[in-house]
């Protein structure tokens, strides 16, 4: 049993992160594009709550936002609304805006 639980540790470590709830998002590219270590964008996606059917409405998009932005910015303070928007954008797997045009 101990050697298994060793096993599995050294999977969990070496795999990937990924954003958690949403695990198409290339976490590595993203954080190099907005100048963040991977460990910190990870984080601060932990609490982000993605649209199900990848098409979220206003206000989640804002509450999203409201706790995704200001702990980037932490780590990186040029991160605008805007720089965030587009590389997002960049790396949504079904496309900008969630394909809605």
């Amino acid at each position: 049993m101990h050697v298994f639980t060793r096993a599995l540790a050294l999977i969990v470590v070496a795999t990937p992160a990924l954003a958690d709830h949403d695990p198409n998002r290339p976490t590595a590219a993203i954080a190099a594009d907005l100048g963040v270590p991977e460990a910190v964008f990870v984080a601060c996606f932990a609490p982000v709550s993605p649209a199900a059917d990848k098409a979220p409405g206003g206000a989640l998009q804002r509450s999203n936002k409201a706790l995704l932005l200001p702990c980037l910015q932490a780590a990186n303070p040029s991160i605008s609304n805007d720089m965030l928007d587009a590389v997002m954008d960049r790396y949504r797997p079904e496309g900008p805006n969630g394909g809605r045009g």
